[in-house]
């Protein structure tokens, strides 16, 4: 880097576009690319305009009522009220239903992918160039259309069928995808500006970063909830009661730093926020897997136009005995006990969770100080933007995802028959003839009757 810019301050053709100019440059020393991030140095200090996240916009009845508190108190307590605050809301999304709670996935996804945008939109909008905020938006609602045309074929293969407009759009849908995306890739390329192609290249990459941190692991969310709303609730949960539990533990225990790029975080938090998560974990599942609401995978029923939750629950949401461990025979006093295979599968989570999840938090931190701001946004009082809240929880998204269809899923009758329906009339008769012979091969079937002789 430092080459190219004795190369841009040098002689040669100003108007060159192999120069490049000190304003890009100048992105180069925002951006951090010459030297790792000194807190202490103004000269690395990006010139940008101060976010709003740097703001105080605490409500002033709590301003009020807190005054007299040292400022960690203080801290404490306007974060224990707001935590409570989206805790309640949290579960008022989850008894409004499916589509609630896919709806607030998308407003949280759109919220952090604005957030995470407008960080690089301050840096880019300095040159006064144009697009950059246009065509992060415009590929955000390809991406989007993308991931739900996919969601829509998949579990509502029935309404598609029985409607003609979407008939062709699911039919067509990838093609349709692919198109949209490369008019956004040409508007890009005709909006390339001289002496700024490098710069426009980084904000490129940002906004496609962005949508691969951001959208692809939403959607996963989406899907984790069509599995059942267990696979749902259950790590978003783990990833809250850890967050509290580790910040409550390092708030009164807390001694030893744990990592640089979060000097509040301690040891005494993650090891004490551990153990309570993986507790926490046990018993909401053992709670949850009793209810046939929630461990059932959500449906589409397309002749009440509706979603259902009904089933026969499977084998890791049924209770079985279990032989104690030998060597904690003699301390339990039990031989055997009775557990939901899915409270194990909720010991693993929660390892996850509380011993990786936090590892998202501590990328959104490094991010955060490569920009010197404190948070993404002053959304949430206390807490900062949506995206400090949710950094972890799209890293446990995605890993539910990843178990989910590693050790849980299996066949899934409903989509098989959601493929079938959508296949022509002789296609069917030969998957039923075909399925027919092969039940009778088994013997699950009678054999067909010999012809009676006239």
């Amino acid at each position: 880097m430092t080459e190219l810019r004795k190369r841009g301050g040098g002689g040669g053709d100003p108007d060159s576009t192999d120069n490049i100019s000190d304003k890009e440059a100048d992105l180069d020393d925002r951006l951090g690319t010459d030297g790792e991030f000194d807190g202490d140095s103004k000269a690395d200090t990006p010139d940008v305009p101060l976010s709003t996240a740097d703001t105080d916009n605490t409500p002033q009845y709590l301003n009020k009522a807190l005054e007299g508190l040292p400022p960690r108190w203080k801290n404490y307590w306007i974060r224990g009220v707001l935590s409570i605050a989206m805790i309640s809301g949290f579960f008022l999304i989850i008894y409004m239903g499916p589509i609630a709670l896919i709806l607030i996935v998308m407003t949280v996804q759109i919220k952090c992918f604005q957030e995470i945008i407008t960080i690089g939109y301050r840096v880019y909008h300095s040159y006064e160039l144009p697009w950059f905020r246009t065509l992060s938006w415009y590929f955000l609602i390809c991406v989007n259309y993308f991931f739900y045309g996919e969601t829509l074929a998949d579990y509502f293969g029935a309404l598609v069928q029985r409607e003609e407009p979407l008939q062709f759009l699911s039919r067509y849908h990838r093609f349709i995808s692919f198109a949209l995306y490369l008019a956004g890739f040409c508007m890009f390329v005709l909006s390339l500006v001289k002496k700024h192609y490098r710069l426009q290249f980084y904000m490129f990459a940002w906004t496609h970063v962005t949508l691969l941190i951001v959208v692809t692991q939403s959607h996963l969310v989406i899907q984790n909830l069509f599995e059942g709303k267990i696979w749902f609730i259950v790590p978003i949960s783990i990833v809250i009661c850890n967050d509290i539990m580790a910040y409550l533990f390092g708030f009164f225990f807390g001694r030893t730093p744990l990592i640089k790029l979060s000097p509040k975080k301690t040891w005494e938090g993650f090891i004490g926020g551990y153990f309570a998560t993986v507790v926490f974990g046990f018993i909401l599942a053992y709670l949850l897997s009793q209810c046939q609401y929630f461990v059932c995978p959500v449906g589409f029923n397309s002749e009440t136009n509706s979603f259902t939750v009904e089933c026969e629950p499977s084998e890791i949401f049924l209770m079985q005995e279990y032989t104690v461990p030998a060597a904690l025979q003699n301390i339990l006093t039990w031989k055997t006990v009775n557990l939901y295979p899915f409270q194990i599968h909720s010991i693993f989570l929660s390892s996850f969770g509380s011993l990786i999840g936090p590892f998202g938090g501590f990328f959104a931190s490094g991010f955060k100080r490569a920009f010197k701001i404190k948070d993404f946004a002053n959304t949430i009082p206390g807490h900062g933007g949506i995206m400090d809240r949710f950094d972890c929880q799209y890293l446990m998204a995605t890993f539910t995802h990843v178990y989910i269809a590693s050790f849980i899923r299996g066949p899934n009758p409903s989509k098989v028959l959601q493929q079938l329906l959508m296949l022509q009339p002789v296609q069917q008769l030969g998957v039923f003839h075909t399925l027919h012979s092969h039940l009778r091969e088994r013997g699950m079937l009678p054999p067909a009757a010999a012809p009676q002789a006239e």
